[in-house]
């Protein structure tokens, strides 16, 4: 089936005995068993011997079941974050003494975990290039366990090879694990591309609807999934029964959502690639970014998440420029059906490839408006920035 045919059926057998179009939500902590010898079979049991709601509900079976089909994966597991999908699924194979890879522009609290959490139980991580390709098996050490990757890279937008790094990795015996919240599996399928697992926030586009917090973690073989299926339960990770709800309501609409998102935001990246308030727009779908050509080759569409680098850094006139939109809000998220923008600071967690560029760099997520709504909205902005930057001369 093609994906959006996947979208609209994938996890609906759950509910083969009830009718219902959606799965209902199971709230639930006890499962019974109508016998002793029921119990003890339990694990041959659809629900995977199950006897604690900490365990699973069929909410979340389902969803699980919808994600992995669309991943092309062996099996997916649900968390109660985005950021509990890369660090869950870094866990499950970590071990003090490891060497752990990972993006410099990978999202910051992946960054923070790795040398806030994991330094204190003795792993060792190196931030790498995210442009480094092939080239990453110079710093493959003996004690290498995983490769973190994030394509594009948060706030910068760097384009991975993600083929020639995931082959480094089997070559080595290296694992891979790459976030793919940008893309989601709809427009980037990590699995198919080497990856071993896949990451992503179910909050950004699979809820589509910025009213739920989640995360999925999709894995190639039966022995990833036990692993990482351990550590969850392990560590208590528990996602609520509605959130997973939520999250496969809108599942169902993610191709339409994502195609209106591609479409607005490479028009508003577009026309502000013309302004001359503009130094640079960090967006990779667009002819001329540095990861053009990577993302034309393994890519097969693009989300409402982009960069702008203005070419003042002039606070106050920044500020004039944003505190006066009245259709992009000021937020940290993205994903929803709104527009919003933030001021993006790379400079503070880079190492390996610092970040020098001037100005100041905004990131802006383009949601369901009508683009030329939001056009008008930048321009006014740009209007009151210009004036600001003319008193403060």
């Amino acid at each position: 089936m093609k994906d959006e045919t996947t979208l609209v059926h994938a996890g609906r057998e759950w509910n083969r005995d009830v009718g219902v179009v959606n799965p209902p939500v199971y709230h639930a902590s006890t499962i019974v068993y109508p016998s002793l010898e029921a119990f003890k079979n339990r694990m041959q049991h659809r629900y995977t011997g199950i006897t604690y709601g900490l365990q699973g509900n069929p909410t979340r079976f389902a969803l699980a079941d919808a994600v992995a089909e669309l991943e092309g994966g062996h099996k997916t597991v649900i968390v109660s974050s985005g950021l509990g999908s890369i660090t869950l699924a870094i866990l499950a194979f970590i071990k003090g003494g490891d060497h752990l890879l990972v993006s410099d522009s990978a999202y910051e609290p992946t960054r923070n975990f790795c040398t806030k959490v994991l330094a204190r139980f003795g792993v060792e991580t190196t931030f790498y290039d995210p442009r480094i390709g092939a080239g990453i098996a110079r710093l493959v050490r003996p004690t290498t366990r995983m490769i973190v990757l994030e394509s594009p890279g948060s706030l910068t937008f760097e384009v991975q090879d993600v083929p020639a790094i995931t082959a480094v990795a089997r070559q080595r015996g290296v694992l891979t694990l790459l976030d793919n919240t940008w893309a989601t599996p709809l427009f980037f399928k990590p699995l198919r591309h080497g990856v071993d697992i896949s990451s992503q926030a179910g909050t950004k586009y699979l809820s589509g609807h910025s009213d739920l917090v989640l995360g999925v973690i999709t894995v190639n073989s039966e022995e990833h999934y036990r692993a990482v299926k351990d550590i969850t339960t392990q560590m208590g990770d528990n996602p609520g029964p509605d959130d997973c709800y939520l999250a496969l309501r809108g599942l169902r609409t993610m191709a339409v959502r994502l195609r209106q998102h591609e479409q607005s935001a490479l028009k508003v990246a577009r026309w502000l690639r013309e302004r001359p308030e503009v130094a640079r727009v960090l967006h990779p779908a667009l002819p001329g970014d540095p990861g053009h050509a990577l993302w034309q080759r393994d890519f097969l569409g693009a989300c409402g998440l982009f960069g702008v680098l203005l070419r003042t850094a002039n606070e106050a006139a920044v500020a004039r420029l944003v505190d006066g939109l009245r259709l992009f809000k000021i937020g940290a998220s993205w994903g929803g059906f709104e527009s919003l923008v933030i001021p993006a600071f790379p400079g503070n967690a880079r190492t390996a490839v610092p970040w020098q560029e001037p100005g100041c760099l905004l990131r802006l997520h383009i949601g369901l408006e009508d683009p030329d709504d939001l056009l008008a909205d930048l321009a006014a902005g740009f209007e009151r920035l210009n004036a600001a930057l003319k008193v403060s001369a």
